[in-house]
This record gives structure tokens, sequence and C-alpha cells, in this order.
């Protein structure tokens, strides 16, 4: 059966941040991952989460400033000198929080200038990995769909993993997002079989509403029986948003046959 965190990016969207993690708690979580924590002082967080019998996995690089940002900076031409900046206040934020990894975001780049993203993005991420990699953090970097972030830098996973291949860091892997790649209309179950041994991190919400995972075209009784099948030994990621409230809709573990 696959471990399952919750993401606090999305659930209990109605409570501050340690809250949250009472939440996450109390509904039988016991790994939590956030989006953008860096209004929290870390040394909350971590009591927050002793306090709460839950471990801190992932963060996000924050989203920077400016019209281009909002969404990351990793791939924007330009940016380079800001990215820095913001990787460092995540590595900080992390280690002293207790995290495992951190996602790092691409951010919008206009088409024309893609190829050159591409250059970007691998040089940010080539300078990133070994600094994460002395903390024992995973870097992970993950396509997101144009539907939900228009203009964002990749949306397939094969584009993910083209990076993955020129960078070639050992602590530099994939965030595989089920509902990302099912929104795109890519095969999730191939997808799976063929990045395997790529993924740092697996992710899961209904295809296409994005709500809890037990509606929509991706049958995810299969997904997290496959995931079992194939022998991934790390986290599954609830990031969803719920339909009403989120401890009313935690029903769906139970209809899936998993459990927090």
């Amino acid at each position: 059966m696959p471990r399952l965190s919750a993401n606090l990016g999305f659930l209990w969207p109605d409570r501050p941040l340690l809250q949250r993690i009472d939440a996450a708690g109390r509904a039988g979580f016991k790994a939590i991952e956030l989006h953008y924590p860096y209004d929290v002082p870390a040394a909350e967080v971590v009591d927050a989460c002793r306090r709460n019998g839950v471990a801190l996995l992932g963060i996000n690089t924050n989203i920077g400033a400016g019209d281009d940002a909002h969404v990351g900076l990793a791939a924007v031409p330009g940016r380079e000198a800001d990215f820095a900046a913001l990787f460092e206040q995540a590595l900080a934020y992390a280690v002293a929080a207790g995290g495992t990894a951190i996602h790092v975001m691409a951010g919008r780049v206009p088409e024309a200038d893609r190829g050159t993203g591409a250059d970007v993005l691998v040089a940010n991420l080539t300078a990133a990995a070994p600094k994460a990699a002395a903390h024992d953090l995973t870097l992970l970097i993950e396509p997101i769909n144009p539907f939900d972030m228009p203009g964002y830098f990749y949306s397939r996973i094969e584009e993910g993993a083209a990076i993955l291949e020129r960078v070639g860091a050992p602590n530099l892997r994939l965030m595989f997002d089920a509902y990302h790649i099912g929104r795109v209309g890519d095969d999730v179950f191939g997808a799976l079989d063929r990045h395997l041994d790529r993924i740092g991190h697996i992710q899961i919400a209904a295809v296409p509403s994005r709500a809890e995972p037990d509606e929509g075209t991706l049958d995810y009784a299969a997904l997290l029986r496959r995931i079992d099948d194939v022998g991934y030994t790390g986290w599954v990621g609830a990031e969803y948003k719920p339909r009403a409230g989120t401890d009313e809709g935690l029903g769906w573990m139970v209809k899936l046959g998993v459990a927090a």
C-alpha cells in the first residue's frame, strides 16, 4: 500500500499553516509537503511536525517577483541571479525545517525563448544540485499542464526527463504528478513504467477536476496498485483541491483501499 502524504498547499486551505499541520496529524497522515512556507519560521514547522508525529518532505522554491515570475524563475533567461537567491532561501529553509526535497519551480518562458530557457534551467540545476546533495536533499522538477499554468516552461513528463539527462545529477529527480500527466492526455501508466527509475516523488489528484482522486478519467485504484507492483517505495502526495471541506472528503482513501 503506498504511503500517503498530505500536501498542505491545497488541503485545509481555510487554516494557517501550523493548524494545517495539526489537521494532517489528526487525520492520520505521517508526512506532509508544503508549497511556500516561508512566512512561518522553520523552527515552528519543526515543532508542529514533531508534535503531530509527521515528517516534512518537500517544499517549493519561492515564486519570485516581477511580471515574468510568480511560478518560479529557474528557467527564465536573465533571472539567474534572482533564482540563485530563491534557491538559497529554499535550501536554508529545508535544512532548518528538516525537509528532504526541494521542488525547483521553472517559471513561465515565452515559446520563442524555450531553447534558451532549457539551457538556463540546466545551468541553474547543475549549480544547485551539489549544494542540495551536501545536505542529503533531493531536487525535484515537475512539468505542469498548460491549462493550470499557461506558459509554464514544460508541460510533459518527457520534457522533464530530458532535462534530467542533461544535468546528470543523482539527486535530481522527477516529480511524477499523475494529475498533470493525465491532464495533457498522456498515458499515466506507461509514463510510470518508463520513468520509474527517475521518480523522486509522486502526487495525485482527479483528472480533470483536480479534486479528490475518487472521480474522473484516471483510475486511481488501479494506478495505486500499479505503484505498489512496480516497487515504488516513496511517498504519494495527496495534492488535490477538496470539493468541500478537507476532512469531509477524506473518505476517498477508504474507497481506493489506502490509508494515511
